[in-house]
């Protein structure tokens, strides 16, 4: 039975790991690795100011006080002794697509488990309105059991992004490209009782470009996004203008 790694940045007690993780566990040994607490966020970052704990919740669940990448850290490196086949960070409770993945700790657990050489899945749901978590993980056993594993790496991630709706309303599945965010009303000013000024990070609900092959568009269109991402964020497009500066601006010695 091959044997999964889950984990995300919504928390160990959220709604969406803990509906995959009862799906899966009819055909994987399923354990769950995940932050004590909400991490929404948290991009890749690491806890290396003080020092980090493991709670074992019960069998195979087991809550980390620190970020998702500590979580992946900590579950490959000291708890989880045999070999892990899949990590999977999911179901995330919210998008992450365009440039959500930057900012994302959901993607940030996968792409920390493919730098230790696995192959891993990123797995968001849009905001729910009519769709639900059990829906979400029934579509993501379909595909693990429809042989996903063989176009898999540990050299990239495939991050996934489910339409919030039921499962008889999805319209398949869908290679996809990045989209692009659209922000507006990014920064909320308030005032406290003593008429000091704070701020949340947020507003409105950002839009999107980029046409048909993206992540957005799949969503929108009831499918499932299917987006390869690697570690490699270099514009080798640029190439030949930066490679012109330089022959015009060789330092003198």
């Amino acid at each position: 039975m091959k044997r999964i790694l889950l984990t995300n940045d919504d928390g160990v007690f959220a709604e969406g790991i803990g509906e995959l993780a009862k799906v899966l566990r009819r055909k994987y040994h399923v354990t769950i690795v995940a932050p004590d607490r909400e991490r929404s966020a948290a991009s890749h970052s690491l806890t290396i100011h003080h020092p980090l704990r493991i709670f074992k919740i019960k069998e195979d669940k087991y809550a980390v006080d620190g970020t998702p990448t500590d979580c992946v850290i900590l579950a490959t490196h000291k708890i989880i002794k045999s070999k892990i086949d899949l990590v999977i960070s999911g179901i995330n409770n919210g998008p992450n697509m365009g440039e959500d993945i930057l900012y994302s700790g959901t993607v940030a657990a996968a792409i920390e488990a493919m730098n230790l050489g696995l192959p891993a899945l990123a797995v968001s749901m849009g905001f729910r309105d009519k769709g639900d978590f059990r829906d979400g993980a029934e579509i993501l056993l379909y595909m693990l059991e429809n042989d996903l594993f063989s176009i898999m790496s540990a050299e990239s991630i495939l991050n996934i992004n489910l339409p919030p709706v039921p499962l008889k309303e999805i319209n398949g599945f869908k290679v996809t490209k990045l989209g692009h965010r659209v922000y507006s009303d990014f920064i909320k000013e308030r005032n406290d009782p003593r008429g000091r000024p704070y701020y949340w990070i947020g507003g409105q609900m950002p839009s999107w470009t980029g046409g048909v092959e993206t992540d957005f568009h799949a969503v929108g269109s009831n499918c499932v996004s299917i987006t390869p991402i690697t570690i490699d964020m270099t514009k080798y497009s640029y190439y030949p203008q930066i490679e012109e500066w330089i022959e015009k601006n060789r330092l003198k010695t």
